[in-house]
């Protein structure tokens, strides 16, 4: 669509397929794993990431970020992993954040080792430390803004330079912002990828990853991911351009909850701090203003112990005590027993995730409901 188009219109209207023998208000959904080869421009086969329902909602997804091209695979990390391994081989060097999803650590640490691919963590946020950071052999820079689970906020248009600078490939997990609330691509990073799981799906009912470049970097992440398998299916890729339809109505009303809430948890005696970038006390407000449309669903907030925080979820009612996020339900996890649980307790508080931490997924209920389920819960303590 057009680039002055709406973001609202787009979630509807951009890459949408036209049911041209009903016409029907819905993009038809095409099933089938099995299509003709004579005669035609492309060979369509799913795992090529070329049939109909794949392309119209990938044209969908990069123009809600301001992108050229997009794909869709399986998961979030299936996207996570297709993007590096497209640029990265054996003997290579990445940077990472420190403070990012715990599944991506435990790739990293994981399967690295395996095809001698060197990495080097960074614990701040600070951007000469991960210019200091680049080495001869290095070939990526990968970040998460906001972090999960502590929602850190880092200098994209910073980190974008840093890449171009060093010709380095610059990749970014907007899973917590969503497209809505943040456009990297606007800054300089080349590479932004979403757990479509969370917000573009936004129902806890799908699970789906997507990625969103330029023209060049997806046909060379194409050729790579084609052998790794990760594609979605069609009805998941019909379900999943249904869902983004409301994404920018669902995203804001998150934000105004968020905010809400995290206010009323900053006031609370028996809460020791509260991360979201939305409050003014939050160290990154002033960046997360310049860079961010708005400061999404995503908060944490810290009790005394682990004891504790798992008293907290027993005792929530409204509220879900879910490991996933970005659905329209409010949800409550403890990071130290899922998202960061493969990491050791050294590492996590080396990030400063202790063990009292519970990640707070906002949803969008009225926001009375979501507090006064948070009061009646902190009573019970």
């Amino acid at each position: 669509m057009k680039k002055n188009t709406g973001v609202s219109t787009k979630c509807v209207h951009s890459g949408e397929l036209k049911d041209i023998q009903y016409k029907g208000a819905t993009s038809p959904l095409f099933p089938s794993t099995a299509y003709d080869f004579i005669d035609v421009d492309n060979d369509k086969y799913p795992r090529y990431f070329n049939t109909p329902n794949q392309l119209a909602l990938s044209k969908k997804i990069a123009d809600l970020e301001n992108c050229e091209s997009a794909l869709l695979f399986s998961s979030g990390l299936a996207a996570i992993f297709s993007s590096m391994f497209s640029f990265i081989k054996s003997g290579d060097h990445v940077i990472f954040q420190s403070s990012i999803y715990g599944g991506t650590l435990n790739l990293v640490d994981k399967e690295f080792k395996k095809f001698n691919i060197e990495y080097t963590l960074i614990d701040s946020f600070d951007i000469n430390n991960y210019e200091d950071a680049i080495k001869p052999n290095t070939k990526i820079i990968f970040i998460e803004s906001p972090s999960n689970p502590l929602l850190k906020v880092i200098d994209l248009e910073a980190i974008g330079n840093i890449s171009k600078k060093y010709n380095l490939i610059s990749i970014i997990d907007n899973t917590f912002a969503s497209p809505i609330n943040q456009n990297p691509a606007d800054f300089g990073i080349d590479i932004i990828i979403h757990s479509a799981t969370k917000y573009l799906g936004g129902h806890s009912d799908i699970l789906a990853g997507a990625l969103a470049s330029t023209k060049s970097n997806i046909e060379k992440i194409v050729k790579s991911s084609i052998n790794y398998g990760g594609n979605l299916s069609e009805y998941t890729v019909w379900l999943l351009e249904r869902s983004i339809k409301t994404l920018s109505l669902r995203v804001k009303k998150h934000n105004d909850n968020a905010l809400a809430v995290s206010n009323f948890l900053l006031n609370h005696k028996k809460v020791k701090s509260v991360h979201y970038p939305g409050l003014e006390s939050h160290p990154d407000h002033e960046l997360s203003s310049r860079q961010m449309n708005g400061y999404g669903g995503m908060l944490s907030f810290e009790l005394s112990n682990l004891d504790e925080a798992i008293l907290f979820t027993r005792k929530i009612k409204l509220i879900k005590s879910a490991m996933s996020l970005g659905g329209v339900e409010s949800t409550i996890c403890s990071p130290t027993l899922t998202s960061h649980s493969k990491i050791s307790k050294e590492e996590r508080e080396n990030l400063g995730i202790f063990d009292g931490l519970l990640r707070f997924s906002v949803g969008i209920e009225d926001p009375k409901d979501i507090i006064n389920d948070l009061s009646q819960a902190f009573d019970e303590l």
